[in-house]
């Protein structure tokens, strides 16, 4: 009999991880029966329709449509609709991705109809419970009955909270997604915008708490045009950003280049190519360490500590000085060692397999 596998995605950087698993769940066969659920959280086309052509993510049987809104309000409109869609399903395991209101209201939509939940991603902590994401993990990771480590670390943080059963160290998807899409990546895109490897930094900036502060998302634009007065500053830019740009009245230097949101390639070509990857993103932070490029980060903490540790990623804050003394060292830090953190390369086969073996 097939295992029924439900996945729940709303959120561009769980497209990508889903997308390597699922194709872990093809070479199964019939063993697998999946199912594919997109809540809509990520809902224009170039934040969610592209990705799944690019990532060959089959199209979601449903898409329940919901995004925008407050935090609260999108997840319980999402528990709400996902509660139906898993009643009706009845699957073996639900699997639920990182630290969006998607994960949150997939696990608790599980939890609450005693359908098993496999967290993938699970055990990171910030330590600051004012950013949404650290209390979705937290709660996903206590409601789920598998839970797949990134690291080392992220194992330690689960038994440090009580959970040390059913926990999988298995490395990271998107470092699976990083090596199964490196050879065919490409560098046009940087001949389309006129600059060359290493001539420029790239900018990232979408967190809820930097972009819906306006001080703080004036502070992170300063951060950016100190920056350009070393080299320029390519900004793929998140809708929400731009929003509050428009919002807040802030004008983006003219050392800023803004473009529109990225093909996953094409933000890999960047990330590969820049001086230093400047952003406030936990995928972005790893995607540089993947590829020996140094990172910047515009928080005061991370989830990813061991690319801190290794020198590899600085945390400057909102502090532009900070922002520009980590970017002069950033030659410096591609001299040095850059151990395996996240497995290698097989973290989707560790985590189909596990599903497969433990159907309850």
């Amino acid at each position: 009999m097939a295992t029924k596998v439900v996945t729940i995605v709303g959120a561009r950087p769980q497209f990508i991880k889903a997308a390597m698993v699922v194709r872990g769940f093809h070479k199964y066969g019939d063993q697998i029966d999946h199912h594919l659920i997109h809540t809509g959280q990520h809902y224009d086309h170039q934040m969610s329709g592209s990705f799944f052509d690019e990532l060959q993510l089959p199209e979601p049987e449903v898409n329940l449509g919901i995004g925008g809104g407050t935090h609260g309000q999108m997840t319980g409109r999402m528990l709400m609709r996902l509660e139906e869609v898993l009643s009706a399903a009845q699957p073996d395991w639900v699997v639920v991705y990182g630290d969006t209101d998607s994960t949150l209201a997939g696990a608790l939509a599980a939890a609450k109809l005693y359908i098993p939940l496999a967290h993938v991603e699970a055990g990171l902590r910030s330590f600051n419970r004012r950013m949404p994401e650290e209390v979705n993990r937290v709660l996903t990771d206590h409601a789920s009955q598998l839970l797949f480590c990134p690291t080392q670390t992220a194992v330690n943080n689960l038994a440090r909270e009580g959970i040390v059963q059913h926990v999988e160290l298995v490395g990271d998807v998107m470092y699976d997604a990083a090596v199964y899409h490196r050879d065919r990546v490409s560098s046009s895109i940087l001949d389309g915008l006129r600059v060359s490897p290493r001539s420029y930094f790239l900018a990232t900036c979408h967190r809820s708490e930097n972009t819906d502060d306006a001080e703080r998302l004036r502070c992170i634009v300063a951060v950016l045009e100190m920056l350009g007065t070393a080299a320029p500053v390519l900004l793929p830019i998140h809708p929400r950003t731009r929003l509050r740009l428009e919002e807040f009245k802030i004008g983006v230097p003219a050392n800023v280049t803004v473009l529109p949101p990225c093909t996953y390639a094409s933000m890999l070509a960047l990330e590969a190519n820049a001086i230093a990857v400047v952003t406030d993103s936990g995928g972005v932070q790893k995607e540089a360490y993947f590829f020996g490029v140094p990172c910047i980060t515009m928080r005061s903490e991370t989830e990813w500590t061991e690319t801190v540790e290794s020198g590899w990623n600085t945390l400057v804050g909102i502090d532009p000085q900070k922002a520009l003394a980590a970017a002069k060292c950033a030659e410096g830090v591609r001299r040095l060692p850059r151990p395996a953190l996240y497995g290698d390369g097989d973290a989707a086969t560790k985590i189909v397999s596990a599903l497969v073996s433990r159907v309850q």
